[in-house]
């Protein structure tokens, strides 16, 4: 299929922005909205660290899509 368009490589995500992640969907519900209580802030941090090192050694690699290129106005 010659005429399909390339995807674009993943390319593996680090650890860090894998914790930013999950520690930013521990903190907000589904709809985006931040939860209530400053319990969520410290266990958020303390859960994403927990659950990367996790599939760290389960051997699970979290990949992403290259960044978008820069919009031009």
């Amino acid at each position: 299929m010659a005429d399909e368009p390339s995807a674009p490589p993943l390319v593996p995500a680090s650890e860090e922005e894998v914790a930013r992640v999950l520690a930013y969907g521990l903190r907000h519900d589904e709809r985006g909205r931040p939860r209530r209580g400053a319990a969520w802030e410290v266990a958020a941090a303390v859960l994403a660290d927990q659950l990367t090192a996790q599939l760290e050694r389960a051997n699970l690699m979290v990949v992403k899509k290259p960044p978008r290129p820069p919009h031009s106005t």
